[in-house]
């Protein structure tokens, strides 16, 4: 008979998420149990030799004291402070991760979530099952799970790979990889235009793989950092953003809880829009010049037979492309029923739009007691959850309302 334990708090995920939500807790005096491997999804799912998208300045986790951020890591370490535009290596981040939680969240249990239900009716805990049989009911679930079960390949891709995504199938999806060398002397075709589909292309190049990229629209990188104006251009405010140092996107970062406020439409148009695909400006150099990247070009078929991929390709020039794999660096799509671990009585208790949780202003779904953070977030509260800065605002909202008695937040964006 399996063992049944009792806390107030459940975090699943041990990413800068739900570390974050979880400090903020512990620091409130409230009782909390962590599941998930410590910094997984940027350890495993993602490729050696990656980089933030973000600056140093906004690749912290959020502490609810100081002397934890990412700068205050390198100091810890002795490592070379990381300033202004440089770039954070991942292998340097999933470090800081773990840094952080074995001084703020000690005890972090790896233990798989494998279900989550209400015990005793709507009205009563949950209760989380573990893959080791144990139980533990709590009063309220912060689900911080990160974006692996939300990845994303669109069908025309997909039909190529009946058996699912896979790295040494036909189809892989990016998040499937965490060394891109063994692609050396192979031919790959990456398609996506953003970030992970652009820096994909320049690791595989530089594993010596043949790359070509298939972009529907336009690959676009962000603009090199400018330097401060001089003269009485120096009086003019600049705006500082973790997103990027333009007024354009202040408000997404400065004025996230205001976002829940905008009509359903509104918001889910511009998660979708705003930050949308595109490289980081010190990519540029990295594949331009260097990698075929063909605009305006997009997938209809795959069909995936002796050893290789033809891929029917609509746009200019190119009728079909035969590669050895494909990669999909196509993004990830909210569907909480792939999270895999809620009950159907939850999954239908919670209301959504789009396919986005509706959130009260505490981070609460319409299920008393059932917070999400992270991406499934960003219905909510704009693209900030997208990016590692977007804990701060969760952490302090989510511990808040616990401290508060959880549950208690009122009000719902829809």
């Amino acid at each position: 008979m399996s063992s049944v334990v009792s806390t107030p708090v459940v975090v699943i995920g041990a990413g800068p998420y739900g570390l974050s939500v979880a400090a903020h807790l512990r620091a409130r005096g409230v009782r909390v149990r962590v599941f998930g491997e410590v910094m997984s999804s940027w350890c495993d799912h993602m490729p050696a030799g990656m980089c933030l998208k973000s600056a140093p300045e906004a690749s912290s986790l959020a502490a609810p004291v100081p002397g934890f951020t990412l700068a205050d890591f390198c100091v810890a370490e002795g490592a070379p402070e990381l300033r202004g535009n440089q770039v954070v290596p991942v292998e340097l981040f999933v470090r800081y991760g773990r840094w952080f939680q074995e001084r703020l969240v000690p005890g972090v249990d790896p233990g798989r979530v494998c279900r989550v239900e209400r015990s005793g009716g709507s009205g009563g805990r949950f209760r989380v099952g573990l893959g080791s049989g144990e139980v533990v009911e709590a009063a309220a679930v912060v689900v911080a799970s990160g974006l692996t079960s939300f990845s994303y390949v669109p069908p025309e891709l997909a039909a190529a790979a009946p058996g699912g995504p896979a790295p040494g199938g036909a189809v892989s999806h990016s998040s499937q990889h965490r060394d891109l060398s063994g692609f050396a002397g192979r031919s790959v075709a990456v398609v996506g235009g953003g970030q992970s589909a652009l820096e994909g292309a320049a690791l595989l190049h530089e594993a010596g793989a043949e790359v070509t990229v298939l972009v529907r629209g336009t690959a676009r990188f962000g603009s090199p950092p400018k330097e401060p104006p001089a003269g009485l251009g120096s009086l003019v405010p600049r705006p500082r953003s973790p997103l990027g140092p333009t007024w354009r996107i202040y408000p997404f970062s400065h004025a996230a809880g205001l976002f829940r406020y905008l009509p359903a439409p509104a918001r889910i148009r511009l998660v979708k829009r705003v930050l949308g695909p595109l490289g980081a400006w010190w990519l540029r150099d990295r594949v331009v010049g260097r990698v075929p990247v063909l605009d305006g070009h997009r997938v209809v078929r795959a069909v995936a037979g002796g050893g290789a991929v033809a891929l029917s390709v609509a746009g200019p020039g190119v009728g079909e492309l035969r590669v050895d794999h494909v990669l999909a660096a196509t993004g990830y799509r909210v569907d909480l029923a792939r999270l895999g671990f809620l009950s159907p009585d939850l999954l239908g208790g919670v209301r959504t739009v789009g396919g986005w949780p509706w959130l009260s202003g505490s981070f609460e779904s319409s299920v008393p007691g059932l917070f999400f953070v992270g991406l499934p977030a960003a219905g909510a509260f704009g693209p900030v959850m997208r990016f590692v800065c977007g804990a701060g605002l969760a952490a302090r909202r989510v511990s808040a309302a616990a401290g508060r008695g959880v549950g208690a937040a009122a009000g719902w964006a829809g």
